[in-house]
């Protein structure tokens, strides 16, 4: 029931912030996927950087997996949102951009996730 809760609780803060730092984002450009691919760059580094944390510190792992990986940037990061732009910038014929925002997408995360795992590494 614990993990339960943590997931529940670092979801429903995950989601609050992905919310307003859309709203944030959206205003300050014209393309609406900017903000989806910024929250899923953040996320990914956070996700590599707890991993790491997960296998070479002594936190709680409860806490590292259940509240901030699986909870919280489990709802701060969005598949569905990022599904739904590509396919909104198909619809509207914007057919190198969508393939721009996947690529970007996938390699950027990514990339974003071992920087995270290793940024012990690049700090000292």
């Amino acid at each position: 029931m614990t993990k339960i809760l943590l997931v529940a609780f670092g979801g429903s803060l995950g989601a609050v912030l992905r919310y307003i730092f859309s709203i944030l984002l959206k205003y300050s450009n014209n393309f609406s996927f900017i903000s989806t691919l910024l929250v899923n760059l953040i996320g990914s580094f956070f996700i590599g950087y707890f991993i790491y944390l997960l296998q070479n510190k002594n936190f709680s792992e409860d806490i590292i997996k259940y509240f901030f990986i699986i909870g919280f940037l489990g709802s701060f990061t969005t598949f569905s949102a990022f599904s739904f732009e590509v396919l909104e910038l198909l619809q509207n014929n914007r057919f190198s951009l969508s393939i721009i925002y996947v690529m970007l997408s996938l390699v950027l995360c990514v990339f974003a996730a071992f920087l995270g795992l290793n940024f012990h590494k690049i700090i000292n």
